[in-house]
């Protein structure tokens, strides 16, 4: 019994060994199995500096936070973003303007670049990138996918996100550096940085003024100060210092559909490259720039009975608070003068004029809020006003335009009105006008302005649609004013005669404006942007032939069409022109009457004498673009006529001859000793020299001289290049056959006539590039075309007339003697 008990004693006590082993075993696997895990787990890792942080941590309770598109917050010189999800891979406009310009670097408001942009997030940064719409396709074709990987949307800058909203629903980031780094595109561009020699900026003279937003747009500005080698004033500092203003609005989510466009019917553009057309090449695509108007849906019913309609959206201009109590409501006038070119596109009311609420009435409102349009009033000595607007890329849709008027406008209207009024109009006839009389001019210049802004370019070829002698009939010109649009340069009335009572003195709203209005904003409905076309093309067949409704563009540089030029009028330059002078040669007699006030210096009568000089000028340059000209009619295939003709011989000669008789024989009423007497010591000798030189210097151009040549090579009864260089010769250098005293004026333009047909034998050859729709040029190869052989030809002729002349005084012989030497020195150069 005892051993017994012994035995089980034993076998419980090794069971409890045995249990106490494996315990341990067990827990010594546990230890050693933790020890493993703690070894497999990576130690706590420590948070970066640039990651997210708490919203505020980085929004602090001192940040000045200013709600609209982005919320920017302000803290310690540092702006922030917090962009909403819903507005990431949206696609916003950049628009960049110089707001605040230095000394001699141009306008302020000059719109420097526009882009698209666009914010993406990715990962722990935001991304802002660069869209282009110069090549497209729709998002349903195959084609769509080459158009992107061969469009790969260049990034403008990156920002890591800073935190979080608390809701999680925006996002913030830092984006001071977008505004005080140097980003080109956002900054000084680089076509103003060439000529002033910028090599940098200088980030110690550089600073962000202010970043606000509005319910569609953020406004930024900051100055930029750039070393630069060659400023264009203040020259010490050896820098530039402007301040620039970036616009950033967004683009409409719902885009309108586009218009497109017709070279027929003048109007500003967008386009964009369309791969998906199913053309067998790619096809740029272009239409118009223009407001938004469409019928409401209660009124399409009345629209198509042809009753008039308020669109959905009027287009409203406030009137900048600055602008002087007395000039609003000729601004505004001017605005709504376009109210009856709407009514024929089917719209009454499309265009009013507001005068914007108080700062009591609501201390928010501010014209750089895309949501308003403004005439702007900026006190600056600018004599100008101009019609910018900001347009969709995608749709030409104008979202918001501010004129600005510059403050000396005034002057620069003083001064046209005067001089091609003043002979037949008393209300011109003083040093300051009259308020109404100023507020009409005003009112011109208010509507001129807004036709750009709504799409209108000028149109440089209306006036040329009313004969000349039209515009001294005072029933044709009341009822159709001096040209049919007040988008041309027809300025003033200087084509009336004293006796022409009642004559209108300047442009109104015309019949060409009323039909491209209607041509461009009248809606087709239920209809496509294609299949509109056919109904555009008609509306303008059925006015074809009609010069009324011609449409003229703007010239620069090389003028190649005589009919289509700035500050003309009538049909007939040389008619006009002589009614013009003739007018001139009654002001110059009257002017220290008209342009002096007791007690005060000369200097009105220097502006105006001034005035005077430059309108001679333009009518010497009306005339002599007319030869070698050539008329530009655009038309389509299957249009009768054709769209270039060249200037017809007679009206060429004509033209030779004017300029022989009023220009190139001294025009001794343009010297009045009395003026020259109270306004300068020196100057009048250079004076006519500089307007027949620029005159000369027209007509023996290489574009008009290759034309000659063109023109006469296809027809041999046209004005060929060697009898227009003969009959400018005779007349230039008529004293060598009468032997008459060749006097001081005359030589200088006979030593002006060497120089140019020195130059004429080494001009380097001219590119026939077509730039723009403004600037064309003719191709010329100097060395290879007739143009050098024939000024080697003239010179050989006038050496051979110098050499036999006779007569003359002392100082004729010498000069002559002179010339001589000058042309031996370019046929055989030492």
């Amino acid at each position: 019994m005892k051993r017994q008990s012994i035995k089980l004693l034993f076998v419980v006590s090794a069971f409890l060994v045995f249990a106490s082993c494996k315990t341990a075993e067990k827990a010594s696997k546990s230890k050693k199995g933790s020890a493993t895990t703690a070894m497999a787990k990576p130690p706590a890792k420590k948070p970066n500096k640039n990651d997210p942080k708490p919203y505020n941590k980085v929004i602090t309770k001192d940040a000045k936070s200013d709600a609209g598109l982005f919320t920017v917050h302000t803290l310690n010189d540092k702006f922030f973003y917090e962009i909403p999800d819903s507005l990431f891979d949206r696609e916003m406009l950049m628009v960049t303007r110089i707001a605040k310009t230095a000394s001699g670097l141009g306008f302020g408001g000059g719109k420097q670049n526009e882009q698209v942009l666009r914010w993406e997030r990715k990962g722990k940064k935001v991304i802002l990138r660069v869209v282009s719409y110069n090549v497209t396709a729709a998002d349903s074709l195959p084609v769509n996918e080459a158009v992107k990987n061969s469009n790969f949307e260049p990034v403008l800058y990156t920002f890591p996100i800073k935190a979080y909203s608390k809701d999680s629903t925006s996002t913030v980031i830092d984006v001071t550096p977008l505004f005080d780094k140097d980003v080109k595109s956002l900054g000084l561009p680089q076509f103003r940085r060439t000529p002033y020699r910028v090599t940098r900026l200088e980030a110690n003279k550089s600073f962000i003024e202010s970043v606000k937003s509005y319910p569609r747009n953020i406004e930024a500005r900051h100055v930029k100060t750039y070393a630069a080698g060659r400023p264009p004033s203040n020259s010490s500092t050896g820098s530039i210092s402007i301040e620039i203003n970036n616009s950033m609005i967004l683009l409409p989510d719902n885009p309108m559909k586009r218009r497109y466009f017709d070279e027929r019917v003048g109007w500003f553009t967008s386009s964009t490259t369309d791969y998906g057309l199913g053309d067998q090449r790619s096809k740029t695509l272009t239409y118009l720039d223009r407001w938004r108007l469409e019928v409401k849906d209660e009124d399409i019913e009345k629209f198509k009975r042809g009753e008039l309609v308020i669109p959905k959206k009027q287009i409203v201009y406030y009137i900048d608070r600055a602008t002087p109590e007395k000039w609003r409501k000729y601004i505004k006038q001017g605005i709504e003068d376009w109210q009856v070119a709407f009514e024929a596109a089917g719209f009454k009311e499309a265009i009013i004029a507001k005068d914007p609420p108080s700062v009591e009435e609501d201390p928010e409102w501010t014209p750089e809020d895309v949501r308003y349009s403004v005439v702007r009033y900026l006190a600056s000595p600018i004599p100008n006003a101009n019609g910018p607007h900001v347009s969709d890329p995608r749709t030409g849709e104008i979202l918001e335009s501010d004129i600005n008027w510059y403050h000396n406008v005034m002057s620069l209207l003083r001064g046209w009105f005067f001089v091609q009024t003043a002979a037949i109009n008393p209300e011109a006839q003083s040093p300051e006008f009259k308020d109404e009389v100023m507020g009409r001019l005003i009112r011109f210049v208010s509507a001129h302005e807004v036709g750009h802004t709504l799409g209108l370019p000028h149109n440089m070829g209306s006036s040329v649609a009313y004969p000349v002698e039209k515009l001294r009939d005072a029933e044709f010109t009341q009822k159709n004013g001096t040209a049919p649009s007040i988008m041309d340069y027809a300025r003033f009335n200087y084509v009336a005669q004293p006796g022409d009572e009642g004559v209108a003195l300047m442009p109104n709203i015309g019949p060409y404006d009323k039909y491209s209005i209607e041509w461009g904003y009248r809606p087709i409905l239920d209809k496509s942007s294609e299949d509109e076309k056919a109904t555009l093309i008609k509306w303008i067949t059925d006015k074809a032939g009609d010069p009324v409704y011609r449409f003229g563009h703007q010239q620069v540089g090389d003028i190649h069409d005589p009919s289509s030029q700035t500050e003309d009028l009538g049909d007939d330059a040389m008619l006009a022109s002589d009614y013009g002078i003739k007018n001139l040669k009654r002001i110059v007699p009257n002017l220290i009457e008209w342009s002096t006030k007791a007690g005060e210096d000369y200097a009105d009568l220097q502006e105006m004498y001034g005035h005077v000089v430059s309108q001679f000028n333009r009518y010497m340059g009306h005339v002599a673009n007319n030869i070698g000209g050539v008329y530009e009619h655009y038309k389509a295939a299957g249009q009768e006529g054709v769209v270039y003709t060249p200037v017809a011989k007679d009206h060429q000669k004509r033209a030779m001859d004017f300029l022989q008789k009023q220009l190139f024989e001294t025009p001794e009423w343009l010297l009045d000793k009395d003026i020259f007497d109270r306004i300068e010591y020196s100057g009048s000798v250079d004076r006519i020299r500089g307007i027949q030189a620029r005159a000369l210097n027209t007509v023996v151009s290489l574009g008009k001289m290759q034309r000659l040549t063109e023109a006469h090579t296809y027809d041999s009864n046209a004005y060929a290049l060697t009898d227009m260089m003969r009959d400018l010769r005779r007349g230039i250098w008529s004293e060598l056959r009468t032997g008459k005293k060749i006097d001081t004026y005359r030589r200088n333009l006979q030593r002006a006539h060497i120089d140019r047909l020195e130059y004429l034998m080494t001009a380097k050859n001219q590119s026939g590039r077509t730039f723009s729709p403004y600037v064309k040029a003719t191709a010329v190869n100097t060395s290879q075309s007739d143009i050098r052989a024939v000024v080697r030809a003239e010179l050989k002729t006038l050496r051979s007339q110098l050499r036999n002349a006779r007569g003359g005084d002392a100082m004729s012989r010498i000069h002559i003697a002179d010339a001589i030497e000058r042309v031996n020195n370019i046929l055989d150069p030492k």
